[in-house]
């Protein structure tokens, strides 16, 4: 999916301070890891990730002021050369060798700097770097909080998805999206949903037009991302097709390159649509929680069935 972060863009969101190599900032940042290059200070050049956003912090700075002013002229050039590195951050707010400012210059490399601890500067940009990168797509559907489940109501245009989301938000259920839903995957494969802010708390009703939810059911009705747990496919009514009564298939749908649950509604007049992806939810739930009442109800009839038999021997 071949996303992009520029250094640019880093700099904004964490209030760096960029000490040179303003030519820098327009580098691609192309993977969320980051590396801190402590053998490379200590001359070992066998393997190092070019790509990632390199750290320097105390560590680093304290052994590489130990080292001659040749080897230190050396390895600031060795790091700044690849074309690949998207930038260098000081931690702790410590001074940049004046090795490193030469070498970025020459190299075009932008060196930036903040107060952070090294710690918390790498886990802050790696929860940044993997939320900006993240694998991610666009579905057309509506997006809904039921009970805390994040409910993904696909199905063809016009078949009642906005007007069950309306009464689901009618009945304190809180919406996402509308019509449009961004969805994002994290490292560990969950599916985070969010509504372009374009349309952010915005709903379309055929007849009466397009709606603020925020506006007109307060703070309490919307909220901007959440992850999907259940896609809910409303479709209509197909007298020949054959509906699972009991639950017993489990079916799920893939989206990026995680599979969720799916359950197909079938749509038809007098069928309050809201309610049953009410109690979808809840029955989600209660799975989670280690209880299936199709399975159950399937096993109490095998051993009321196993007693006759018995009964009949």
């Amino acid at each position: 999916m071949g996303k992009k972060v520029r250094v640019a863009d880093m700099v904004k969101e964490f209030q760096l301070e960029v000490i040179c190599g303003e030519e820098g900032l327009k580098r691609p940042i192309t993977t969320a890891d980051l590396y801190r290059p402590g053998l490379e200070m200590a001359g070992y050049y066998e393997f190092h990730p070019h790509d990632r956003v390199q750290i320097l912090g105390k560590t680093e700075l304290t052994f590489f002021e130990g080292l001659t002013p040749e080897f230190r002229t050396e390895r600031m050039n060795w790091l700044c050369a690849p074309q690949e590195t998207p930038c260098i951050i000081i931690s702790r707010g410590f001074e940049a060798p004046i090795e490193l400012l030469h070498a970025a210059n020459e190299h075009q490399v932008a060196v930036l700097r903040t107060h952070m601890a090294t710690t918390i500067l790498a886990s802050r940009l790696t929860n940044f770097l993997e939320n900006r990168l993240a694998p991610s797509t666009t579905i057309h559907g509506v997006l809904v909080d039921v009970y805390g489940i994040g409910m993904l109501i696909s199905g063809s245009s016009g078949i009642g998805k906005s007007e069950t989301a309306l009464e689901l938000v009618k009945r304190g259920h809180r919406l996402i999206a509308d019509d449009a839903v961004e969805i994002r995957q994290t490292a560990d494969h969950t599916l985070i949903g969010n509504a372009p802010e374009l349309i952010r708390y915005l709903l379309e009703i055929r007849g009466i037009g397009i709606i603020n939810v925020m506006t007109l059911f307060g703070a309490g009705a919307v909220r901007t991302a959440k992850k999907i747990s259940v896609v809910c496919k409303l479709e209509n009514w197909q007298q020949d097709k054959q509906y699972d009564r009991l639950g017993l298939d489990e079916e799920t749908t893939r989206i990026i390159d995680t599979d969720i649950p799916l359950v197909t509604v079938p749509v038809r007049p007098g069928r309050n649509l809201a309610v049953i992806i009410e109690v979808a939810a809840m029955n989600y739930r209660l799975k989670r929680m280690g209880y299936n009442a199709a399975l159950q109800f399937t096993n109490k009839l095998t051993e009321s069935l196993n007693d006759d038999m018995d009964d009949l021997e």
